[in-house]
Formats: C-alpha cells, structure tokens, sequence
C-alpha cells in the first residue's frame, strides 16, 4: 500500500502518500490506520476517512478547545465527548483554571494507539491528574451521569458508524441537560461547501434547545471541502458577542501559547459566508 485514498465523498477526495505504514487495526469499533506522509507527518484514518495529522491538528484542536473555554471566562468542569486522539485534551489541560477534565471515548484502542503512535497530540495529558478517562459510547455516558459541565466538547468523527448518534437531536437534547448555568456546547460540524445538509439539521436541533445558537468556521487544510463549521449553543449570546478586549485579557492570563487560535480570529471565526447563513435561516448581522 503506498497511497492511502480518502472515501468520505463520493468522485471527490484526496489521497495521501504513505511512506511508511506504522499501525493498521480492525478494532472493536473500526478499521484504524496510521502512517507516515511526507508532508504531513503521521496521519490517523478511521473506516476509510482521515481524521488527524500531525502537520495540521492544532488548528483544530485549538478552535475546539479555546474558543468555548475562552469565551465561558469561569469555565472549572469540561467534558469532552470523543477526542481519544488526546489534542483536545491537550488544549483543555492548558487552561490552568480548570479543575476537572471528563473524557468519554467509545474506542478504547483509539486511546492506547495514539498515545503510542501520536504522542504529541496528547502530549502526556493523559497522565493529567484532572483527568477522568471513560471508556464509553458518549450517547449512553450523557443519559446516565448525573455531573454537570461549564463546557461540553464534542470531538466526534463524522456522522456514519459510531460517530452517528453524536449528531442525533436526542444526543444535543443530553448535552444541554448536562450543561450547568451558562454553560457552552461546541461539535465538529464537518464542511458545509459539502455537508450542508447535516449543518441545516444540526441548526434546527440546537434552535429549539438553546437561547443562543450559531456556527463558526476554521479552515483546516486536511478536512477537504472548505472551511470547517463548529456547531455553537449557549444560554444567552453575551458569551459569543463579547468584546475583542475581553478576550484579549482572558487570553493573555491565560499564558497559553497558540499557533492558529487569537482573539482577533475567535470573533472573526463567527462570521459566516452568506450562503451558509442562509441555508441555516438566520440574518448576516446575527
């Protein structure tokens, strides 16, 4: 096998040279691949469809994990729902503030092989003390907990396989249920160029549960089609329209040092092109 052929989209996709094999597993849950590329460091796949390299990850990783957190201000108690690659782990556990990190993997395997072959994603966090690691599918973990969270991440890979039912309306109903007061949900929301649909759905699911509701975008160059959409829900739109200052402060007490998240880029990243906009119904001005 010397090209690995991406199959997430029908007559469209990309194709990654492999220069050297490194781990390839049918586990529990999915077919795992990971490799070395030339230009993009160790890739994992999962079922056929790229889901992080090395070269790219911290933008998404860092738009996942600062803007909600970021944006909170207060935020003590996270819960991240898949993410066993362990980068928005990372991301979270820089944030000295918080106190405790819940994340829920459906893929034991997931866990064990990246720490092996992509320990820089989690960059020894998973031996972080604020950690509890759940080996758990993360529909059935939000249905039995009786915790609350400040910010719920969700790191789900796309909505086919094991990934599905974190797209579900019952899986958003669960999160905001688990959210304490004026707690913030986000969820990898694929590309809209050419997943519009599931972004139209994924709105009209968060309308009906959250006072405020949006989208933002990053561009990560290994999530073919555009830029990326993280779906967006809080209990008041203070927490999203806050001023450049603001968060020009909470960055620079944080101390966290970013290669792709600024607060110059976590308000842009709310603006939306107008065809996004209007397939979601909501007024550019929004």
């Amino acid at each position: 096998m010397s090209d690995f052929q991406e199959t997430l989209y029908e007559g469209y996709g990309q194709r990654f040279h492999i220069d050297k094999l490194l781990h390839e597993v049918h586990t529990e849950h999915q077919h795992l691949v990971i490799f070395e590329n030339p230009r993009m460091g160790r890739v994992m796949a999962l079922d056929g469809v790229i889901q992080t390299t090395e070269a790219d990850e911290f933008v998404y990783h860092e738009m996942l994990a600062h803007v909600p957190i970021l944006a909170h201000g207060l935020a003590r108690r996270v819960l991240i729902i898949g993410g066993g690659d362990g980068g928005i782990l990372r991301e979270v556990a820089r944030h000295r503030d918080i106190e405790s990190i819940t994340l829920v993997e459906v893929d034991g395997a997931v866990v064990e092989i990246c720490r092996e072959f992509l320990p820089n994603h989690s960059a020894g966090t998973f031996d972080d003390p604020r950690l509890k690691l759940v080996i758990d599918d993360g529909m059935h973990f939000l249905a039995e907990t009786e915790e609350r969270f400040d910010v719920i991440i969700c790191d789900a890979a796309d909505p086919v396989g094991p990934g599905e039912a974190l797209f579900s309306e019952s899986f958003y109903q669960a999160c905001r249920r688990c959210l304490n007061e004026g707690g913030i949900l986000v969820a990898q929301n694929g590309t809209p160029f050419l997943q519009l649909g599931e972004v139209q759905t994924t709105a009209k699911r968060m309308q009906g549960l959250f006072a405020d509701w949006h989208f933002y975008q990053a561009a990560v160059p290994t999530y073919i089609g555009g830029a990326m959409t993280f779906a967006w829900g809080a209990s008041s739109a203070e927490s999203r329209k806050l001023p450049l200052e603001t968060l020009m402060q909470r960055y620079s007490g944080s101390g966290i040092v970013t290669r792709y998240y600024n607060p110059h880029l976590h308000i842009a990243a709310f603006a939306l092109p107008q065809y996004v906009l209007h397939a979601i119904a909501k007024p550019s001005n929004d």
